[in-house]
């Protein structure tokens, strides 16, 4: 305890370090705030549409009379709420919106015209305290490390702290565990603010916590063997700082190139234009092959009565899923090339420990790539509820009201004991 009470002692009149150490936790605190922030924000946005969507109904209800006036006009929510750790980590949150209406058209066009940004093309990710961690903590161990051994010899202290036995060692290892372990404060003690108003589970949190003094220990580990074999403190320095540049940017940037070309994705703007190019030919294309196309697929509806008249909403909507079915091929090569690319790059991780780190923050707080594919998971399996059930009053020409829009599949939203929305059918 004297040990580290004498390295406090010096630490607190170095104004470097403490300068360097009260920007972090600034920094973080910052990060952290911007996220709570931005998931509050998320949060109060899907609610707001359902509140607009429960007004949106009812105006409906007002003027609809059949099946597929109510098909057509009705749109349906579905949302990906942010996790209790999504403010620390938010990740590829940006990829999608947070809430999405759909409604029984078409559902390809309207996943991808709502991407503001192809998950491939979301490198950086955005400010948040994982952001704090792997990118700029590092430079601040680096200030604190690099000259541990080199600043001692070249204000003529080190011989005379070698001419004691163990008495070097213990100095550098408690000026070390304090600085590292200041750096790793500044960075946890926000992280735990964040986690207790969002409730976050206790042992979710202490995981993410482990990974955040992960991206400690490897800095502090790196930047100790640099001052102890460098020359002098500025050569340890920039020797410091080019590992960060490479490991941290060159690196994962090298890396996203090699899997960006070893894995080919098609584009999902192109995917949407095809799709609506698909429904919109069909308007040109002879009315009863395209309906026996769909009966092909849904044979269940086979003995439907046959159209008399130019126009039956049967008919539209089933061209509406076959659309759908024309880009099958090309929407499963995209979610398949998303999801490997996703993992090449969590096996770069293993290469590149500080992105690998980023990473499993991501993951831990469901905001990573894999997450966003579940999300449009969801977003499927929800649409094809929605088209299952207005298809009995399309193809028997049942009536349809207000009675029958009520018992159309919705998501509720559920407010549960960790915090953030979620949902579940009602």
């Amino acid at each position: 305890m004297t040990a580290l009470g004498r390295e406090l002692w010096f630490f607190w009149r170095s104004r470097t370090a403490v300068a360097a150490v009260a920007i972090l936790a600034f920094i973080a605190s910052a990060a952290v705030a911007f996220g709570l922030a931005e998931v509050n924000r998320e949060r109060a946005a899907i609610v707001r549409v359902l509140e607009l969507q429960a007004i949106e109904d009812e105006a409906l209800s007002g003027y609809a009379v059949d099946a597929g006036t109510y098909a057509y006009n009705a749109f349906f929510p579905i949302w990906n709420a942010p996790s209790p750790l999504a403010f620390a980590a938010l990740g590829q949150r940006d990829v999608a919106p947070s809430v999405l209406r759909v409604r029984a058209l078409a559902l390809e066009a309207q996943i991808h015209e709502n991407e503001q940004v192809n998950p491939e093309l979301a490198l950086p990710g955005r400010f948040d305290l994982a952001f704090v961690a792997v990118y700029l903590a590092p430079l601040v161990l680096i200030v604190l490390l690099h000259d541990l051994w080199s600043g001692e010899r070249e204000a003529g202290r080190l011989a005379a702290l070698q001419a004691v036995p163990r008495a070097a060692a213990q100095v550098f290892a408690a000026r070390a565990g304090v600085r590292a372990g200041l750096v790793a404060t500044a960075l946890l003690v926000p992280f735990a603010t964040g986690a207790a108003l969002e409730r976050a589970p206790p042992g979710l949190a202490v995981l993410f916590a482990g990974a955040l003094v992960g991206v400690v220990i490897f800095w502090t580990v790196l930047a100790l063997a640099a001052a102890r074999l460098g020359p002098r403190s500025a050569v340890n320095a920039a020797s410091l700082a080019g590992l960060w540049f490479a490991l941290t940017l060159v690196g994962p940037a090298a890396a996203s190139l090699v899997v960006n070309a070893a894995i080919p994705v098609p584009d999902g703007a192109r995917l949407a234009r095809e799709n609506r190019d698909a429904v919109h030919s069909a308007w040109d294309l002879p009315r009863q092959p395209t309906l026996e196309r769909f009966l092909i697929l849904y044979p269940e509806w086979a003995d439907t009565p046959p159209m008399t008249q130019p126009f039956h909403w049967k008919w539209y909507f089933a061209f509406q899923h076959l659309g759908d079915v024309a880009v099958a091929d090309q929407s499963e090569a995209y979610r398949d090339g998303i999801a490997r690319r996703e993992q090449a790059a969590a096996a770069a991780g293993w290469l590149l420990l500080p992105v690998g780190l980023q990473n499993a923050m991501h993951r831990m707080a469901a905001t990573d790539v894999r997450a966003q594919l579940a999300y449009q998971d969801r977003v499927r399996i929800f649409h094809a509820e929605i088209r299952h059930h207005y298809y009995p009053y399309l193809f028997r020409d049942l009536p349809y009201g207000r009675d029958e829009f009520a018992r159309a599949p919705r998501l509720r939203l559920r407010q549960d004991a960790e915090g953030g929305g979620q949902s579940e059918t009602g």
